[in-house]
């Protein structure tokens, strides 16, 4: 990544050309003497490490055209009498009012005061200074330009900062919303956003910009985010030992260049990793004060990432734990859970399901029959067909698992899959009787997985159906125990051989490993 930004000097690109970064000055006469003289008395000027740039205009016309063409000048020296008597003037109002430039600096200089009174003026129109052209010795003209374009600076830099401020307040939201994606797009931004800020503008004069952004595991710094400039590997672990020592030991080695910027990630007063920043010039103390605040901001955003995964790890510690728990419960299942999560999540895929919706359907799947820890061993594992009264009793781990999982809400959908995947299409299913076109579509996609599993597999009731017989079977049934467009999916996804896996294992009695998807 390189971005064109601020620099401090003012180098050529080749013999006879301009400088790269000058400060521009408007100069609006129509006497011709004027300008040249106004050049000449300011041929050798220079401000912060800038030269001039001369823009010239005869007319208030002339000069409306180059300020519609240059948005960057500095300042402008304006006569007030040339076309009209008060050209100069409604060229003012013109800057201010009807071009909303209030940063260009605006001085009035004129040869026939009488005609524009100074109080008169000063009065009326928004400018910075008053001159007669006959006090404008070079002396004062140098003085009264070194205080326009010091004025010009100042002003853009506290405006450089308001937007670097918004920036970053505009930048807080997006990251916080990386946090639900991925770590690798969250440092990415991180790193982006951080370079930016230095690029607020065209008026910025960093000429490039490498970065990176590392988190700390111990002594040991891990690389999350890096900008093409710092890609030779050499120079690379140099700089992350460097930033490493730094941050953890206060130390900072020669290795680093004297203008680098090292902010450190804390969170809960302990530094979790860094921000190197490394321009080809200097940065302001403005530039270096809105670093801080972006990392900072980071550093909060990092740890809202860390408490989010360790959330997600706990919950799917939970599902795995309880799922175990219902496997343990009843044996004769062996590998189903696995096999439920890899057909619900293959289903889903097939519906056009998002892929982080699309997980969510598998985890919640998995805890289907998680009732089941509260049904009696004898009826769980009966070699033989249930009598009505064992199948009604079978019938409550739907209820069970529904109040099971109803004590934290991060289980609301598996609470639906426990509690509705015996439920049918016609509505003679159990436990309420209602039609599944109602349920959730997870719940929906796991009655058939369920029933396919079951179908292929063998049971202490029964012997495993061919998998031919099996995918028939839940065709046959498609409108009347499931959702049409849910078979359709689980037979486009069958006929695919997106199943052949899973398959093979449950024949040869495997446990089964889920291919990876595409």
């Amino acid at each position: 990544m390189r971005l064109v930004a601020r620099k401090t000097e003012a180098p050529t690109d080749g013999a006879g050309s301009k400088p790269r970064h000058t400060w521009k000055v408007l100069v609006v006469d129509d006497e011709p003497d004027i300008i040249a003289l106004t050049r000449l008395s300011l041929c050798d000027f220079s401000f912060d490490g800038r030269e001039l740039e001369f823009l010239e205009a005869t007319s208030a016309y002339e000069a409306k055209a180059i300020l519609k063409e240059h948005h960057d000048i500095a300042m402008a020296l304006i006569d007030v009498v040339m076309e009209t008597e008060d050209a100069g003037l409604r060229l003012v109002e013109h800057i201010r009012k009807d071009m909303g430039n209030a940063m260009i600096r605006l001085v009035i200089r004129t040869g026939q005061p009488g005609v524009a009174p100074e109080r008169f003026v000063i009065d009326n129109f928004d400018i910075d200074d008053y001159k007669d052209k006959t006090e404008l010795t070079a002396t004062r003209l140098y003085t009264t330009v070194r205080s326009a374009l010091k004025a010009y600076r100042d002003l853009r830099a506290i405006e450089l900062n308001r937007l670097g401020l918004e920036r970053v307040l505009g930048t807080v939201p997006n990251l916080y919303r990386t946090v639900h994606t991925s770590l690798q797009r969250f440092f990415s931004g991180v790193l982006t956003q951080v370079i930016g800020l230095c690029n607020l503008d065209e008026s910025s004069f960093i000429e490039t910009l490498d970065g990176m952004v590392a988190t700390f595991e111990g002594e040991e710094a891990t690389i999350q985010a890096v900008t093409g400039g710092l890609s030779d590997k050499a120079r690379f672990e140099a700089i992350r030992q460097a930033c490493t020592d730094l941050i953890l030991h206060g130390k900072r080695p020669a290795t680093l260049r004297a203008d680098a910027v090292v902010v450190p990630l804390v969170a809960e007063a302990k530094a979790v990793g860094f921000v190197y920043v490394e321009p080809r010039g200097r940065l302001s103390d403005s530039d270096r004060k809105l670093i801080e605040v972006m990392a900072q901001q980071c550093a909060s955003a990092l740890e809202n990432l860390r408490l989010q995964f360790n959330l997600h790890e706990a919950y799917d510690s939970a599902i795995d734990m309880l799922a175990e728990v219902a496997e343990f419960k009843d044996k004769t299942t062996g590998d189903h859970i696995n096999h439920i999560d890899y057909l619900t999540r293959a289903i889903a895929r097939e519906l056009g399901v998002s892929p982080e919706e699309t997980d969510a359907y598998g985890k919640a799947s998995r805890l289907h029959d998680v009732g089941k820890v509260g049904i009696d061993d004898q009826i769980l594992r009966k070699p033989g067909k249930l009598t009505p009264e064992e199948y009604a009793i079978m019938q409550r781990h739907t209820r069970i698992g529904a109040r099971i999982l109803d004590h934290h809400g991060s289980f609301a959908l598996a609470k639906e899959v426990a509690y509705g995947h015996h439920e049918r299409w016609d509505g003679k299913g159990y436990p309420e009787g209602v039609s599944s076109r109602d349920l959730h579509l997870v719940t929906r996609i796991t009655a058939v997985a369920d029933v396919f599993d079951a179908l292929i597999s063998h049971r202490p009731y029964k012997e495993a159906w061919s998998v031919e017989l099996a995918v028939a079977e839940i065709e046959r049934c498609a409108g009347s125990a499931f959702d049409p467009t849910v078979v359709s999916a689980f037979i486009k996804v069958y006929r695919r051989g997106e199943l052949d896996a899973l398959v093979k294992s449950v024949q040869r009695g495997e446990d089964f490993l889920p291919p990876t998807p595409g």
